[in-house]
């Protein structure tokens, strides 16, 4: 059991940890530190957390277990204010969705890597946001992927993955940057690809009756376009570099399609979609 928990950003993803590391008796107390005084007072409202607190180095006073779940570009503004008041033994995470720049954060504020630091990343989420929209079940046989570096010691690492096995995750391990690369083809590249698509149709003079007759397969492929935009831009420039390889690919391929239907090329059409089909069904078993 973590006896003390403290939570620095208690919205879907940190008060869903919460809410399931409760429900699973797996810890004793949860601090939930942000700036949002009414966001707080609903958490606690809620019994997401027991204590609050808008000072970060009172929240992380004595604490046990550390989680950043601040949006990726927030971390180091967060990381300076807390550095200086971790205890020795604290072990120090994160739910961020790139991690080299937590990583890169990280070292740039405390000048070393330190051995109670495990970059973690939770596969979970939904299109919604705040501590309103957080639930114990978010993580029930989803993915955590834990990121350990050469520095970090073996026992926090387990500290961590038990956390996440204890919220109902599967727990892996992989390399800071070829997570990176994973992350920016499966999560980021189609967040850009609903973001751009939703501001392309709510551009265009038709654009009330385009969304009035959008079908099922309008709404399932956009729907997280209504994630929080803030999330996504830092996550967007965080890992812009995996993020543009992909998207260039992306673009390449898009454009084969385009020539496919100017040219009324049917069999490269059929080829493609037949592919793709095959690819989506596999993925489904």
């Amino acid at each position: 059991m973590i006896q003390q928990l403290c939570i620095i950003g208690v919205g879907l993803i940190g008060g869903s940890l919460a809410r399931a590391l409760k429900a699973a008796g797996a810890v004793s107390q949860v601090i939930g530190c942000g700036r949002d005084p009414v966001q707080l007072q609903q958490a606690l409202e809620l019994g997401v957390i027991d204590r609050a607190e808008l000072d970060p180095v009172v929240a992380v006073q004595a604490a046990d277990v550390v989680v950043l779940a601040v949006p990726v570009g927030a971390m180091g503004g967060v990381l300076r204010i807390i550095a200086p008041h971790l205890a020795a033994d604290t072990i120090l995470t994160d739910v961020g969705s790139t991690k080299a720049s937590v990583v890169e954060a990280v070292q740039r504020v405390f000048g070393y890597l330190p051995p109670r630091f495990v970059p973690a990343h939770p596969i979970a989420g939904t299109e919604r946001s705040g501590v309103a929209a957080s639930f114990a079940e978010l993580y029930q046989k989803r993915r955590v992927i834990l990121t350990p570096l050469a520095e970090t010691e073996v026992d926090a690492v387990d500290v961590v993955r038990e956390m996440w096995q204890a919220a109902g995750a599967e727990v892996v391990e992989m390399e800071v940057q070829h997570h990176d690369e994973v992350l920016a083809a499966t999560s980021h590249l189609p967040h850009m690809l609903a973001f751009t698509l939703v501001d392309t149709l709510a551009r265009m003079e038709e654009h009330t009756e385009i969304f009035r007759f959008a079908a099922g397969g309008f709404r399932d492929f956009t729907r997280i376009a209504s994630s929080d935009p803030r999330m996504w831009h830092d996550i967007c420039l965080a890992n812009r570099e995996a993020l543009l390889k992909v998207l260039d690919c992306y673009v390449t391929d898009l454009a084969i399609v385009r020539e496919a239907i100017a040219s009324g090329d049917s069999a490269k059409l059929m080829q493609i979609f037949t592919h793709a089909k095959k690819a989506r069904d596999e993925f489904k078993q």
